[in-house]
């Protein structure tokens, strides 16, 4: 097929930077993200031309739909616009929906993410109360736009169900466009600490989007300060910074996996 692609992670959410090769489809996506019959990922990163931005960046899920938003799979695909593709440091990146701004420092990288949204038409959402699951569990959920939208539900333990929940709650019919899930325990006013269920996905050891839609909506609740939050995950932390209005900057690492030929 001629595809070259070069896959790194950040804590462990991999992304294949799709560096040359056909034009991505969902049938393609799918196959090339499996983890047993292709190279495996949690998503692929197309490049396109953008006459918007610097650079165009279409995020693929690995079901073959395509995201909104991924803070994880910007900032990969920002590091490796600069270490790979000679791009500057700072530059802006156009994902089809939005446009953020990156810079690139060694192996850290940060991205504006833009403004969180608690607007329920906006994200979109249609909560009115306690979410109903077919167990009879009614979950207390915050939903969050970040560009993409999400689910968070705040709780004092991980020892639940959060991963059959976080796989109804991806698709109940209270979000339309399907949604991230995450379960949020709070450690301190800049703390809090996450289990993540990624909409296309599944189970995530990190996730940008995620950890910017959970400390949003932990200031929003007044479970966190505004300012700097730590988020941690099973792969690590990231550090959110949540503005007055909700404006939110994203940093962490990314590591380099390989460059891969597909044949």
């Amino acid at each position: 097929m001629n595809i070259e692609l070069f896959k790194a992670h950040g804590l462990g959410n991999d992304y294949l930077v799709w560096a040359k090769g056909p034009a991505v489809t969902p049938e393609l996506a799918r196959s090339i993200c499996h983890r047993h019959t292709g190279v495996g990922g949690d998503g692929i990163l197309e490049p396109f031309t953008s006459d918007r931005a610097d650079h165009g960046i279409r995020i693929w899920n690995p079901d073959g739909s395509v995201a909104e938003k991924s803070g994880n799979g910007l900032r990969i695909a920002s590091w490796w616009l600069h270490h790979e593709r000679g791009a500057p440091a700072t530059h802006t990146v156009d994902t089809g929906f939005d446009v953020v701004h990156s810079v690139v420092d060694g192996d850290q990288v940060t991205v504006q993410m833009g403004r969180a949204t608690f607007v329920p038409d906006a994200i979109p959402a249609r909560v009115d109360g306690p979410v109903a699951l077919a167990d009879g569990t009614a979950l207390e959920v915050v939903p969050v736009g970040t560009g993409n939208p999400h689910a968070v539900v705040f709780t004092d333990t991980f020892d639940l169900p959060w991963r059959a929940w976080g796989a109804e709650l991806e698709v109940h019919d209270a979000f339309p466009n399907r949604t991230n899930v995450q379960f949020a325990r709070v450690l301190g006013p800049h703390d809090v600490e996450i289990r993540i269920w990624e909409r296309g996905a599944g189970e995530t050891s990190a996730s940008g989007s995620s950890s910017c839609g959970v400390a949003a909506a932990a200031v929003r609740t007044g479970r966190c300060q505004p300012g700097a939050i730590t988020v941690h995950m099973p792969g690590g932390v990231l550090h959110v910074t949540v503005g007055e209005a909700y404006d939110l900057t994203l940093k962490g690492p990314v590591a380099p996996i390989a460059s891969i030929r597909v044949v």
